[in-house]
């Protein structure tokens, strides 16, 4: 038997298969990667795989060699693409789980090819290229060289080109128009040679960039309920329906005295007699340190300030102006309750950073549950 947390993830599986089905439409019905990777964001890499294909996904990104791994063993079909790279000396994997490695140096691809016809087999390949991100990939004038050095190579075909943006989730972002006249450029350029999809927009670019969207699009964020710049400007993303709750329980109440320091520090002091309920989530629980004196969470439908440090597995909120709150009573750190409601946006203000880092923090670090309702 399961033993049960006194903090609990809970994901919405309908909501994966909304939102997916909205980014989908927005992309004109283009094929769409959903991006898997870091867990699904929090989210259960195999339960939000499940849920996209649920709703017809057949593409499927990660990170990882070993991500790509799991999926398959999870009964994952359809294309499943390793975007940062894998050890080489676990290449034969690539093979053996019919992934599609996206690739960005020539040894590489020699590797790959050399185990493939080997096996009397083909691996289907798709080259990172750099059009201003300044991260992984081939810059724009490496290409055709590259494409040069592995035509005709036995055991490889090349089956796309893709890229990524920085700042896509900018409207009208002048770094973002440049990366896709240049990424066009390259395409149109290395068409002549291979017979594959070209591909760079990313949530932000299906959103804000409809002349990116190429052959196909890839969406993480999105998909998970948030916009990729923060709070939602409104428009068509306003329809994203976020997919994680976390909760937990009041384990103490108890009032303190005028002038009683709270937590390590005492970087909070009462300025009177004060009522605290301590939670059993702290920063081992992804509820970051940054959350001290700044973050509030939800009992009896209201929102219940942090006060003190965040510990490594309690806090304390102020339930002064709440009345009745007992041990068990249930706290939402991110969700609703009542009529008020804690986003992942609010969580990334507090802690000053993105929406993408609190769901993975969040949903990586405690037990999870599916539901087909949040609850």
């Amino acid at each position: 038997m399961k033993e049960q947390s006194f903090n609990r993830v809970v994901i919405d599986p309908e909501a994966l298969r909304h939102n997916y089905s909205l980014m989908k439409r927005l992309a004109g019905g283009r094929p769409l990667m959903a991006m898997v990777k870091a867990d699904a964001y929090g989210h259960g890499m195999i339960v939000a795989a499940r849920a996209f294909a649920g709703a017809g996904c057949s593409t499927f990104g990660v990170a990882e060699l070993r991500e790509g791994v799991l999926l398959r063993q999870a009964g994952i079909e359809g294309e499943i693409y390793v975007t940062l790279g894998f050890p080489r000396e676990r290449a034969e994997a690539i093979l053996e789980h019919r992934l599609t490695p996206v690739v960005y140096d020539i040894d590489t691809v020699r590797l790959l090819a050399a185990l493939a016809s080997a096996a009397g087999r083909e691996v289907a390949v798709h080259l990172k290229v750099d059009t201003g991100m300044g991260r992984l990939g081939l810059l724009p004038e490496e290409v055709d060289p590259f494409l040069a050095a592995i035509n005709g190579l036995p055991g490889a075909r090349v089956a796309g080109l893709m890229s990524h943006f920085p700042e896509a989730d900018v409207a009208g972002s002048a770094s973002t128009l440049h990366a896709i006249a240049t990424f066009s450029e390259v395409c149109r350029q290395a068409k002549s040679r291979i017979s594959g999809v070209c591909h760079i927009a990313n949530s932000g670019a299906v959103l804000n960039f409809p002349a990116s969207h190429a052959d196909m699009v890839r969406s993480g964020i999105a998909l998970y309920g948030y916009h990729p710049a923060g709070r939602c400007p409104g428009g068509p993303a306003s329809e994203l329906r976020p997919a994680m709750a976390v909760r937990t329980e009041v384990v103490q109440v108890k009032t303190l005295p005028a002038g009683s320091g709270v937590s390590y520090g005492h970087t909070y002091r009462t300025d009177g007699p004060t009522r605290l309920a301590v939670l059993p989530m702290g920063y081992e629980d992804g509820f970051s340190r940054d959350f001290s004196n700044r973050a509030a969470v939800l009992v009896g439908g209201r929102r219940a300030p942090v006060r003190g440090r965040v510990c490594m597995n309690m806090c304390m909120v102020d339930v002064t102006a709440i009345d009745e709150v007992s041990v068990g009573d249930e706290v939402v750190i991110l969700g609703s309750q009542g009529g008020e409601t804690i986003s992942a946006e609010d969580l990334a203000e507090w802690m000053n950073t993105i929406s993408y880092e609190v769901l993975c923090l969040l949903g990586n670090n405690n037990q999870r549950d599916v539901s087909e309702e949040m609850r």
